[in-house]
């Protein structure tokens, strides 16, 4: 198992849950958490472990996100009008990164990072290679010439295991993708249930 791997595993066994839906999530086989205390019965939350826990759900979701970095993006949601849990989830989905993976161009968020950072993606026809940059309405996001023949490409075109969502119009054959709009909580297919409002309330109480 790759470093990547297995960090992502742990993600999805500390909090719990199979976060990205994934049929090699250690969950399907074992609910508990890792470690020699992990089987232990878990106690109750209070307010702030359940927000906390919010919180870890969501920057895990997108590649386990630096807490300095999350932090900025909630900044930023904040600061917008209209309700900011939708506001940060629409920041979230904005990102270079996470576009990649729901057009299922590569089959993890982990691998749509290194996918940026190796400059195999084009938006408008340039290159960029910053995982976090921001796409707006009407980008079309496509994969290199040179990279199109990539085996992990290939392989997740084809996976079942996700759809690509309303808000990207994508071509398979090309291997473009257009962001038509940001969606809202309800728009985006997370296997798990999200509660950014908790978020909201976390950085409130502890910001």
């Amino acid at each position: 198992m790759t470093k990547r791997t297995a960090a992502k595993h742990k993600i999805d066994r500390r909090l719990g849950e199979n976060l990205w839906g994934r049929p090699k999530s250690p969950l399907n086989r074992r609910e508990y958490g890792p470690g020699q205390h992990g089987q232990r019965r878990k106690a109750k939350l209070s307010d702030f472990g359940t927000q906390l826990r919010a919180k870890q759900k969501l920057k895990g979701y997108y590649g386990d996100v630096t807490e300095k970095q999350f932090k900025r993006i909630y900044e930023e949601a904040a600061r917008v009008r209209g309700d900011t849990g939708a506001n940060l989830i629409g920041l979230l989905e904005r990102r270079l990164d996470a576009v990649v993976y729901r057009a299922k161009f590569v089959a993890t968020v982990f691998a749509a990072r290194q996918f940026v950072n190796h400059g195999h993606v084009l938006v408008n026809g340039r290159r960029v290679n910053i995982p976090s940059y921001r796409v707006k309405e009407g980008d079309v996001i496509a994969v290199r010439d040179k990279s199109r023949q990539m085996a992990a490409i290939l392989e997740a075109t084809q996976l079942a295991e996700r759809d690509v969502p309303d808000y990207l119009e994508v071509d398979h054959g090309k291997l473009t993708a257009t962001f038509l709009r940001t969606p809202k909580l309800g728009d985006v297919p997370y296997p798990v249930h999200m509660e950014p409002n908790l978020v909201v309330e976390y950085y409130a109480k502890n910001g």
